[in-house]
């Protein structure tokens, strides 16, 4: 258990437990260099969902959302075109709600992953957030057939949020992260930043 007080000491045994997790010893560049590199992944991942966010705001696309999801259910199975129909009823009434708060939720990941800022539920919600975009604007990726050539990137987001997961998961906390100096203080924050 961390005492208050004990900062220095908090440090230099989260820098023990690095060194043992990520292997300094060891020849392999990547597993000696897992702690900042983890964070790097994720910096970069929050930079993107910035991006995103930024751009749900561009003048337009609430005029035009309602349409992308209705042309993602063209050439869908028959079996999905009620999950669609459904999705672009509900778009079309309600499209600067969709939009805007798509938007605001993608900037809020992004600034959360880019400070390292509750990380398990930005992580797990990214993965939720993540398919709901493949589901419903990217079409589950679809329709496949002749020429198809990708699966959508809604999906691609999902399994890098679930490879952060597990790397921090194996990792350890990632002292790169305001997430890593809350704890230092309030030793409870673990249960909304850290797995394992």
């Amino acid at each position: 258990m961390l005492e208050r007080g004990n900062v220095s000491g908090a440090v230099r045994n989260a820098e023990d437990r690095d060194q043992l997790l990520a292997g300094k010893e060891s020849r392999n560049w990547v597993v000696r260099n897992v702690s900042w590199l983890k964070s790097f992944i994720r910096i970069f991942l929050g930079i993107v969902w910035l991006i995103d966010g930024y751009l749900k705001f561009s003048p337009g696309l609430v005029d035009s959302f309602p349409d992308l999801v209705r042309r993602a259910g063209e050439g869908q199975p028959t079996w999905l075109q009620p999950w669609f129909n459904f999705w672009s009823g509900v778009t079309t009434g309600n499209a600067a709600l969709f939009v805007y708060s798509t938007g605001v939720l993608e900037v809020a990941l992004g600034v959360a992953l880019v400070l390292g800022f509750m990380r398990k539920i930005a992580y797990l919600g990214g993965i939720i957030f993540s398919l709901f975009i493949w589901a419903i604007p990217e079409g589950f990726g679809g329709p496949y057939g002749p020429g198809s050539t990708d699966i959508g990137t809604g999906i691609i987001y999902s399994f890098v949020f679930l490879s952060l997961v597990i790397i921090n998961t194996i990792s350890g906390p990632s002292k790169y992260s305001l997430d890593f100096l809350i704890e230092l203080k309030y030793p409870f924050w673990k249960r909304l930043s850290e797995f394992g």
